[in-house]
């Protein structure tokens, strides 16, 4: 599917099911999403795809926050989808939050897969050691790209994507505060890749007082598994956050404060 100078891989189950979009990791593909899928069954309509330069799908000179968020509008667009459920893993949630925030007409529901929350770093040390680490995976990038877990990037230009995604995760408490459709996480409890000590955990704690402030906010769970392998460890419980966040918005309508 065409978007600007790129093309986007994207598969939709189709059917008349509630459709639900799933937004990937930050470099991953759409491949973890499969065990939820086939946990959710054909009862729901599975769209999924690529973000540009991941996966399938093309090259981009763009590889900012924006342009990932004009793609889900594209996909939408194409596919003639109006009011999804999105699921992301964590990337992909602050992109759902992002979308559901600008648009609070447009969105069924958000399930956030260990993600998003607000809090990142914001200083140049942080920084730097976000750079320092992906110089170092330089040689492995050409085996983890077939696996779905790196991007056709520069090493440069993946610390970058990063980096802006500490920007938005730090200041993301005001999005979070607006939205009025159902939100549901599911939250891992180990650690991410490149994270010391406890620090994604540290994290998850900053989650508590926004979801006192929004009640449209909830924790479906809290898993064993780490940041790294919720998906393919714990779909089960994913899925029951989807199926929580459709009862969520049956119940109640569209939610509003």
């Amino acid at each position: 599917m065409p978007v600007d100078d790129t093309a986007l891989s994207v598969t939709d189950t189709g059917g008349p099911g509630r459709p639900v979009v799933y937004l990937n990791g930050c470099y991953a593909d759409h491949r973890p999403w499969r065990p939820v899928i086939a946990e959710l069954g054909t009862g729901w309509r599975h769209i999924t795809y690529d973000e540009r330069a991941r996966g399938r799908s093309r090259r981009s000179a763009d590889h900012s926050f924006e342009a990932c968020l004009r793609d889900v509008d594209a996909v939408l667009e194409a596919r003639g989808v109006d009011r999804p459920l999105l699921v992301g893993w964590p990337y992909g949630a602050l992109i759902a939050a992002h979308c559901a925030g600008r648009n609070p007409d447009r969105t069924f529901g958000i399930v956030g897969v260990d993600g998003p929350f607000p809090c990142g770093w914001t200083d140049e040390a942080s920084f730097e050691r976000i750079r320092k680490l992906f110089r170092r995976m330089g040689r492995l990038m050409p085996v983890l790209r077939p696996l779905g877990l790196a991007a056709r990037m520069t090493t440069g230009q993946h610390a970058e994507v990063a980096i802006e995604s500490h920007k938005l995760h730090a200041a993301l408490g005001p999005v979070l505060d607006s939205l009025i459709c159902p939100v549901r996480y599911a939250v891992a409890s180990g650690e991410a890749f490149g994270s010391k000590g406890n620090e994604q955990e540290q994290m998850r704690t900053t989650l508590g007082p926004v979801l006192a402030r929004n009640p449209n906010l909830k924790v479906s769970a809290k898993v064993a598994s780490n940041h790294g392998t919720i998906l393919r460890k714990e779909f089960r419980a994913v899925a029951v956050a989807v199926r929580e966040t459709a009862a969520a918005h049956d119940q109640e309508g569209s939610p509003s404060r």
